[in-house]
Order: structure tokens, then C-alpha cells, then sequence
């Protein structure tokens, strides 16, 4: 069985890989990598015997960066396709969003239906293009006319509103993510961004003998799920023919609320909880938008802490039942918090793990 991956040698794209490898012996894998990214990736898929071969090419072409040729061969082969490339950066410009999470996305569709003997198109949405709806988002519901936060979360709106216009002639399961955290058990992550943003401005504010303040709030809560979660999810949907069709929010059934969130994270790397005001936006975007500040509390961007005041829910009533049949459920944020915090605490002075600034 010969898949098309996209998004290797990424955080989840490596994970995903591996597990699909070692679930079936006759799988194989073609991970299309931008050029600049193939040395590295090259590196990676060294791990794999032989068994995932990366291949440079470029979803923002029609052809994926290949010839008509070479194009046509892998269609003729291939009968999986895992899409999980797209820019993730919050501060994303809108131009090249579009590029790659709309642009992008379409070229991987039109493979798909140039791969006559495809068994499923696995494609890797986001929670976040319910933009900035309040309440609860149930996983059957996608354009309700909502406005959105960033370009990040608009594109993948239009990235899913071109799968699911695709879902009648291609068999397709879409995954929502939440906010992705490093692995449950051992803390692995590949970069401190998202909720590691606010390990930092603890971890900083502790340095001077304070704690971060009341950041969060009662009314909104935080949607974190471990990357194992996300890889596993994905390996039960793939070898599950009932997820055809069906959108899975991957997101906490019981989530925290952000001041929750905050207080845990602080409890449990300075043993102390949070006291005092927070630091209003109006003062912290500023704040933020100077570098050299921004890059001392681990490249922190403001779009980050707007999250904290959100007032959404992600129902995963479709992702649960799904789910259960292979045994998953996505754990709490209490259970695996002490492996976050443990791996941030010793890895946070390596650079490679700081986000870009």
C-alpha cells in the first residue's frame, strides 16, 4: 500500500509516518518536501529502512513540482493520501497563506482525483476555522458566515471548504486538531510555541520573583491535546472504513477553562499560583510587537494570547464515538502536564526548540 504524504519531516508528519509503518509491514510512503527541507528530511527517513522515500516537490505547483511523467506514476500508485503541509504561524501574511493552505490543498484534491485507485484522502483541517464563533462548534458544521482571528485561521477555512465541496467523488475523513502539545508521556514537542508560550512568561516572571497575573479567564476554555492523541486518532481513522465522511474535532472532551489553564501550569513548574491583575491587551500588544521582548519570553506573539479569552467549545461527540472502537479517548491536560512541563524545563535554554521571532 503506497501513501502521499505531505508535511514530513514536520512535528506531527514524522509521527504519523512512523505509526502508519509499523501498523502495516507492506505500507510504504512518498513524502513530497520542499527542496530546502529535503536534506533533512532525507536525514529523518533514515530511520525507516528504506520504507518512506522523500521526494522534492511543492504543493503550491498544479503538478506538486513534478513532471507530467513522474506525475502520473504516482497517481497511478498510490491509494492513500495524508495532507497535513499548511503554514501554522498565527502572524501568517494573507498572501502566502493562501499559497499554501488554499492553493496548496487544491493541487493535493486534484491528485486525488487523479489517483483512480484511491482508498481514502486523510486530510488535517483545524478546530480554529470556526474562527471567532462563541459557544459550542459541533463537527458537521463549518461556514456559518463566522469572522476569523488571523489568515491562518481563514485559510484553513477555505482549504476545508474546498475538501468537503470534494467529499461526493473523493472518500475522505477530515481531523480538526486543537492546539497541538507535545507528547503525553514523555513531553516530546518539536518547538515551545502555543501553550508553551505561557511556560514562558512564567518561567520569565519567576526570574524576578513574580508569578504571570490572572491571565486567563472562566469563560473561555483552553483546547489542548497531545500529539500521540492526534497520530493515534489518525491511524484508528485510517484503518476504520467507517470514518469516511465523517469530520473528528480531536480536541478535550472536558477542557480546562484558560484560568485553569494558567494556574496548573504555574503550579506545577514554580509550585506557586498566579496573584494579581493581568497585563490588559491593550498593553500587551505593544508590549509584544518589540523584538527583543518578544524573543525573551520565547518569541511569544500576541495573536497567541487572544486564545485566552475566547469563549469557545469543540464538541467531539463524532470524534468520541469513532474513536472508542479502536480504545482512544483524549486525555486530560492534568494527566500529562508534569511531561510538558519536565521537557520544557530541560530543554529551554536549546535554541532549536525557541520559536522563530
Amino acid at each position: 500500500m503506497l501513501s502521499l504524504l505531505t508535511g514530513f519531516p514536520g512535528f506531527i508528519g514524522t509521527r504519523l509516518a512512523r505509526k502508519l509503518l509499523a501498523d502495516d509491514p507492506e505500507t510504504t510512503i512518498v513524502a513530497i518536501v520542499e527542496p530546502r527541507m529535503a536534506a533533512r528530511a532525507r536525514e529523518v527517513a533514515k530511520e525507516f529502512g528504506g520504507r518512506l522515500e522523500v521526494v522534492e516537490g511543492d504543493i503550491v505547483d498544479p503538478k506538486l513540482g513534478f513532471g507530467e511523467q513522474q506525475y502520473a506514476d504516482l497517481a497511478s500508485k498510490v491509494r492513500r493520501v495524508y495532507h497535513l503541509a499548511a503554514i501554522y504561524d498565527l502572524a501568517v501574511p494573507e498572501e502566502l497563506a493562501k499559497k499554501v493552505n488554499v492553493d496548496g490543498t487544491q493541487h493535493i484534491l486534484d491528485f486525488c482525483r487523479a489517483a483512480k485507485d484511491l482508498d481514502r484522502h486523510h486530510y488535517v483541517s483545524t478546530c480554529y476555522v470556526a474562527g471567532k464563533r462563541t459557544g459550542t462548534v459541533l463537527e458537521s458544521e463549518l461556514d456559518v458566515g463566522q469572522e476569523f482571528k488571523n489568515h491562518y485561521e481563514s485559510t484553513k477555512f477555505a482549504a476545508e471548504v474546498l475538501v468537503r465541496a470534494s467529499m461526493d467523488d473523493i472518500p475522505t475523513t477530515v481531523y480538526r486538531p486543537g492546539i497541538v502539545t507535545g507528547d503525553s508521556k514523555t513531553g516530546d514537542t518539536q518547538k515551545f510555541d502555543g501553550p508553551y508560550f505561557i511556560l514562558w512568561f512564567i518561567y520569565r516572571m519567576s526570574q524576578f520573583g513574580l508569578t504571570v497575573g490572572d491571565m486567563g479567564n472562566d469563560e473561555a476554555n483552553f483546547n489542548a491535546v497531545p500529539v500521540d492523541f492526534i497520530v493515534d486518532a489518525m491511524l484508528a481513522g485510517t484503518n476504520d472504513p467507517e470514518t469516511i465522511g465523517a469530520t473528528l474535532q480531536l480536541a478535550d472532551p472536558n477542557p480546562l477553562t484558560t484560568r485553569q489553564f494558567v494556574s496548573l501550569l504555574s503550579r506545577t513548574y514554580i509550585q506557586r499560583e498566579p496573584k494579581g491583575p493581568a497585563i490588559p491587551d491593550f498593553v500587551m500588544k505593544p508590549f509584544l510587537a518589540v523584538k527583543p521582548i518578544r524573543k525573551f519570553y520565547g518569541g511569544t506573539p500576541f495573536e497567541s494570547l487572544v486564545f485566552l479569552h475566547h469563549p469557545v467549545r469543540y464538541d467531539t461527540t463524532e470524534a468520541t464515538r469513532h474513536l472508542a472502537r479502536s480504545g482512544l479517548r483524549c486525555p486530560g491536560f492534568y494527566e500529562y502536564v508534569p511531561a510538558l512541563v519536565d521537557f520544557f524545563s530541560r530543554n529551554k535554554g536549546n535554541k532549536a526548540f525557541h520559536a522563530k521571532v
